[in-house]
């Protein structure tokens, strides 16, 4: 299959993935039990995976298999017949903000040609985002306030303008308090920071920059649709116990070596697809008319670079 029907044929199989593992989790909307809605988004996205011809591999998802009984690191998905592609794949991305009702929790999965998402264990890295007239100015490690004031002048913007989001995380107080200092706007948020890197490749989003600490599957799933909309990730490996430098060990990685977006998802045959399962800032979220359901996604396709939203209306059965 080449990479132009993989993008329109797969892509859109793969709406229907993350659209029936949003209304798996939204059932379990503000009920407290994470785990459960968790687990009801990763049962129906392997299932839904499982009925679709392609031959693909989990090079990043719900951990390893001691850890995940489904869509683990190195799973084998889709009926093997067809193309073999890598997944990277968080059928829940902000599992507490459904548990607890909060803002902003999609559905979501990364797709490309074997070899072209960073295979990585399931742990942390730091971050750095930009949209594309920031992407090139931007720099990895430097103050926050010189990333600041150079995304200022990217966008035509006065540096109190400029709004940088940042997962609220008792490891980020030093972080949140450089940022301040600069005058610049702080958005925080409890979870989700793949809506939150590829927010400032969304000029509606009004987030210019995320910087911080988060999940190492979240930095593949941002860099796939953040590279195709032409702006600019940079993560590094940030262990934050001991266990998780054993697992880059493993892996053969190390924590001083700095992806850049080409680095996590390589090449143009990529596909990124979410839907929202409570609003955020990509996405609106599931609603229930009467027995219908409404679905609001989103497609990202790397041959094109072509942007779908897709709105659907399911009939409750």
């Amino acid at each position: 299959m080449t990479g132009k029907s993989m993008d329109r044929n797969l892509a859109l199989e793969f709406v229907r993935v993350t659209e029936a593992a949003a209304i798996a989790a939204s059932k379990w909307v503000g009920k407290g039990q994470a785990k459960k809605a968790d687990g009801a988004a990763v049962d129906e996205m392997r299932s839904r995976f499982n009925q679709i011809d392609f031959s693909g591999r989990v090079v990043i998802g719900e951990g390893s298999k001691d850890e995940a009984p489904e869509l683990y690191t190195g799973e084998k998905v889709g009926t093997g017949k067809g193309p073999a592609l890598d997944l990277a794949v968080d059928p829940l991305e902000c599992t507490d903000s459904v548990a607890f009702g909060r803002y902003n929790a999609i559905a979501v999965i990364a797709a490309g040609a074997r070899g072209s998402l960073l295979n990585a264990p399931d742990t942390y890295m730091e971050k750095l985002a930009a949209g594309p007239k920031a992407a090139k100015v931007i720099k990895f490690g430097a103050a926050p306030k010189f990333n600041i004031q150079r995304t200022a002048r990217a966008l035509g913007k006065k540096v109190s303008d400029v709004t940088v989001c940042v997962m609220d995380r008792d490891r980020h107080h030093s972080l949140i308090e450089q940022i301040r200092k600069t005058g610049a706007r702080v958005r925080l948020i409890t979870d989700g920071d793949v809506a939150g890197a590829i927010a400032p490749c969304m000029p509606e989003s009004d987030i210019d920059l995320l910087m911080g600490i988060g999940a190492s599957a979240e930095a593949v799933l941002a860099a796939t649709a953040i590279k195709i909309l032409g702006g600019q990730i940079f993560a590094r490996f940030s262990p934050l116990k001991s266990e998780h430098r054993q697992l880059l060990k493993k892996h053969s990685l190390n924590d001083r070596k700095v992806y850049s977006a080409e680095e996590l998802a390589k090449g143009k045959i990529l596909t990124f697809t979410a839907t929202g399962i409570i609003d955020g800032p990509m996405l609106e979220g599931v609603r229930v008319v009467g027995n219908t359901i409404i679905t609001h996604s989103m497609v990202i396709r790397g041959q094109s670079g072509t942007v779908r939203y897709i709105t659907t209306h399911h009939k409750e059965k």
